[in-house]
């Protein structure tokens, strides 16, 4: 069973509506129903109607009103119902300064930030807000019918101000897996690349050892090629300096 003091607002004493769980009294009408008795207890007759002037008839439109702007709170406890309404008890300065030390009290339990986004701070000044709202409400229900109408701007602004900030934060997230997936292609690509390059540098190191091998053999079948040549060449000129003696020695005896 919810309690009343877990709440800043301040609320009557719970009352049993039904034992049943089809049930319920629509939100925001006054209840028209008797605490829980005991169950070897008679049943009550419901009292008489109380003769109200023009005072009383107000004293009953501030309520509705008040149950307009702030409805009973309802729960489940077992099969029974349970409904809890705002209190309609006015306020005096004292419970306001209360209120504020209440406040301070229970930012500090749930250790609530004081700066930044905040859900607890967020609920305390919420329920701070409509605590105010009860209050004024009692003494003028006009003033309590424009506050809730702020309260509800208040509300608006601050839910579409929470959906621009999560769709901000979806589409950073996007963003950041989108950049996430683009730097894993990146980096496929680049070891990619860097295989080719390896591969083509391998490619290139065998091409150049062919290519030395080629040189260093036709330097070595040039060398060869130039010493048979000299030698031939030694040999005809050794071979010509033979037959020039030679056809010396046959021509010499004719003269």
């Amino acid at each position: 069973m919810i309690r009343p003091g877990d709440s800043l607002l301040q609320y009557e004493n719970p009352v049993l509506v039904s034992k049943s769980t089809d049930r319920k009294l629509p939100k925001g009408r006054p209840l028209r129903v008797s605490p829980q008795q005991p169950a070897d207890s008679a049943p009550i007759p419901p009292p008489p109607k109380p003769k109200t002037g023009p005072s009383g008839a107000s004293r009953l439109d501030n309520e509705e009103i008040l149950n307009a702007i702030l409805p009973p709170r309802e729960w489940m406890e077992g099969n029974q119902l349970w409904v809890q309404q705002v209190s309609s008890a006015p306020c005096t300065r004292t419970e306001v300064v209360n209120l504020e030390e209440l406040l301070d009290r229970k930012m500090q339990q749930m250790q609530a930030r004081e700066t930044g986004i905040c859900p607890i701070r967020r609920e305390l000044y919420c329920q701070c807000f409509d605590e105010l709202i009860r209050q004024v409400t009692i003494n003028c229900a006009e003033r309590g019918l424009l506050l809730s109408r702020v309260r509800n701007e208040i509300q608006m602004t601050t839910a579409v101000y929470q959906t621009l900030y999560e769709s901000g934060v979806a589409f950073g997230v996007r963003k950041v897996l989108q950049v996430e997936h683009c730097k894993t292609d990146m980096e496929k690509k680049i070891s990619d690349l860097e295989d080719e390059n390896q591969a083509l540098k391998k490619q290139l190191n065998e091409k150049e050892a062919k290519c030395d091998a080629i040189v260093e053999r036709e330097a070595e079948k040039r060398q060869v090629e130039e010493k048979k040549h000299l030698e031939q060449i030694q040999f005809l000129k050794k071979t010509n300096q033979q037959l020039k003696t030679q056809l010396e020695g046959i021509i010499a005896p004719k003269k």
